[in-house]
């Protein structure tokens, strides 16, 4: 569909299940194929990052050094050309190029292509990227749908633990794909470093490399646009807190192989920040830079640290967004303490609900992975909307047996040990907006669903 409700960036349902339905065939095939090596000069990508109403951000990496630039093209009216300037990859940077795709219009979706050395770099799957609708002050909120996951491990034999693998089947990732979301959250341990990797910046460029190089994972990076947080397992050893010595090499390797916003940081070290889809704004928070160790027996025990906990408090009290999801890696409310969930350090979970109660700041849902499986835990507060945190996890990784664990607050029918995702739904009028939640298991079939309602999440 490309007449004026596509180009104002409003999908109906049905075109979408018809292009998911060719997505989902697309990935099969270049499955099938097992990669052409038509495109050897690309090692993994292209990719497409941040979306804006008038920017995104394009990323791929070569194998070796060269000369990379992107062009793109509105595909309602494909004969207006853009080009980037063009990038020199180099192999101290792990021969990754980012370029800012600019002058664009609201609204819109575009093809595009990547240039490697002055040859077009084909690749056997689509290439499109898209601009925000400008919908203030004129329509309703166009509805849209994001898909999001954690704990993506991607076997490499020769320094894995011995045994069977750890990564699972990566059809997943054709599965999410197959469900035309407009977005990605990576909800952390996105990368599995390991021992071989902690103590360098080559391993660590290594790790990202190898698991961003994935076949499978190639169409979903091209058209649908990532955003990421991390957790212990992209940041640093099993449980690693803001001890890590090599945390600043993990940092530039994420900032390196992600593409978020650019005006994330807000002053602060890690990888905080924030972006907006339609009327939804998504917090992305640290909860390893700033880490208090667990096991110290003095000293004030923090998640986010201050800093970056009146930023988010700010930033929450701010928005007027309907929806504030806020991403982090491990669970927030599920009352039993165990292994890294905030219940583990109860004065920053506290310190946590009770600035987001004095503030009443509305709408908020926690978004959370790290646990190897999935649930929906929802908290009720006397005198204040429930507070819910839906965990995902995980992708491909080893599936947990967690068995009888006392979560009294969790929403009953929700557990999934299986490699799953989630696709959030947000659609409905600008003053009675909803988020339809389904999860979904590796092959893209529903295993349950909950709707929120905007008006469930606002103080009495």
């Amino acid at each position: 569909m490309t007449g004026p409700r596509r180009r104002a960036g409003i999908r109906p349902a049905r075109p979408r299940a018809i292009r998911a339905t060719a997505l989902r065939a697309v990935a099969l095939l270049f499955l099938l194929l097992a990669a052409p090596a038509a495109a050897q000069e690309i090692r993994s990508g292209p990719m497409v990052g941040f979306s804006a109403m008038r920017e995104a951000l394009l990323w791929v990496q070569t194998d070796a050094p060269a000369e990379v630039r992107f062009r793109w093209w509105d595909l309602a009216d494909p004969d207006e050309r853009g080009e980037s300037e063009t990038v020199r990859t180099r192999a101290e940077d792990a021969n990754v190029a980012k370029v800012v795709a600019a002058e664009l219009e609201p609204g819109r979706r575009y093809g595009y292509e990547v240039i490697v050395d002055g040859e077009v770099a084909a690749r056997p799957w689509p290439l499109e990227f898209q601009t925000q609708a400008l919908w203030h002050w004129r329509t309703d909120p166009p509805p849209f749908r994001i898909a999001v996951g954690s704990c993506f491990y991607v076997n490499e034999p020769l320094y894995d633990r011995p045994g069977d693998p750890y990564g699972g089947d990566p059809r997943i990732l054709s599965a999410i794909l197959g469900t035309d979301p407009d977005a990605m959250v990576w909800l952390g341990d996105n990368v599995y470093l390991r021992e071989v990797d902690w103590d360098t910046r080559e391993g660590i460029l290594h790790r990202y490399s190898h698991t961003r190089a994935l076949p499978e994972l190639q169409p979903l990076l091209g058209s649908v646009h990532h955003y990421a947080t991390w957790d212990d397992h992209d940041y640093g050893p099993n449980n690693s807190d803001r001890s890590y010595w090599a945390k600043h090499l993990t940092r530039e390797a994420f900032d390196l192989f992600w593409g978020n916003p650019p005006f994330g940081g807000h002053g602060l070290e890690g990888v905080t920040n924030t972006f907006f889809w339609g009327d939804v704004q998504v917090f992305l928070l640290d909860d390893r830079w700033y880490r208090s160790p667990e096991r110290r027996r003095g000293g004030e025990r923090t998640i986010l640290g201050d800093e970056q906990l009146e930023w988010l408090i700010d930033a929450l009290a701010f928005s007027r967004a309907p929806f504030k999801l806020v991403a982090v890696g491990g669970q927030v409310l599920n009352p039993a303490a165990v292994y890294e969930n905030w219940s583990t350090y109860p004065e920053a979970l506290e310190r946590l609900l009770e600035a987001i109660h004095a503030e009443r700041i509305e709408g908020v849902i926690f978004l959370t992975g790290d646990r190897h499986h999935t649930e929906l835990t929802r908290m009720e507060r006397p005198g204040a909307y429930p507070l819910h945190d839906l965990t995902v996890s995980p992708l491909t990784a080893g599936i947990s047996s967690m068995t009888n664990e006392p979560n009294t607050h969790r929403v009953e029918g929700t557990v999934v040990q299986a490699h799953n995702f989630a696709t959030l739904d947000f659609s409905g009028p600008r003053t009675d907006r909803a988020l339809e939640i389904t999860v979904r298991d590796a092959d893209g079939a529903a295993l349950w669903a909950r709707t929120i309602r905007a008006a469930e999440l606002r103080y009495p």
